[in-house]
């Protein structure tokens, strides 16, 4: 599977996924795999996801949500929801609707969870 495969034909997930690529290009080296739920972004451990809510929720929604794995719980209101599955591993989600929302701030979270994931 690639990502033609994973994004569809929708115009606006795969704009939105090129600037999340290309911000995390930009952070630094990782790995990027592709699988039926997500595209996950590597280092040793995972730093980051990109999603479409659409296969889990059944409503209409953004077209993609972004999810960045840090040690702490970033305060932003951004976020739409923050989880702790693990004692010290937060997980942010992001729901984006364009691409301009992936902006610097986006660019320092993935580069903070880009360099904990060592």
């Amino acid at each position: 599977m690639n990502e033609n495969d994973y994004l569809g034909t929708d115009i606006a997930a795969r704009s939105i996924f090129f600037a999340i690529d290309s911000a995390v290009t930009a952070v630094g080296e990782a790995e990027r795999r592709i699988s039926k739920s997500q595209i996950g972004y590597y280092r040793k451990h995972p730093f980051a996801a990109v999603w479409r809510p659409d296969q889990y929720l059944h409503r209409t929604g953004p077209p993609l949500v972004l999810s960045v794995f840090l040690q702490r719980r970033d305060r932003s209101p951004r976020w739409k929801e923050v989880v702790e599955p693990k004692p010290g591993r937060f997980t942010h989600h992001l729901e984006i609707n364009d691409a301009m929302e992936v902006d610097y701030q986006v660019w320092e979270w993935l580069q903070e969870a880009w360099k904990s994931a060592t």
